[in-house]
């Protein structure tokens, strides 16, 4: 569901198939948008992409707090 590809979004992680990276998600809910909202607003994605980029930043908070 999340991937990187070296020439899109100067290889930041997106949802595969699109152009959208996780990052921008994470920062739409950390200003206060709602999944409804972020998927009204993006019709590629789905609640389940926003879940996902949720566990993405858990994992990789983990990953780092665990080296």
């Amino acid at each position: 569901m999340i991937e990187v590809r070296p020439g899109v979004r100067s290889g930041k992680p997106c949802f595969a198939g699109t152009r959208i990276a996780v990052y921008d998600v994470l920062e739409y809910l950390a200003a206060g948008m709602t999944t409804e909202k972020i998927v009204s607003d993006f019709p590629e994605l789905t609640a389940q992409h926003v879940r996902a980029a949720i566990e993405f930043a858990a994992l990789r908070e983990h990953r780092l707090t665990s080296a």
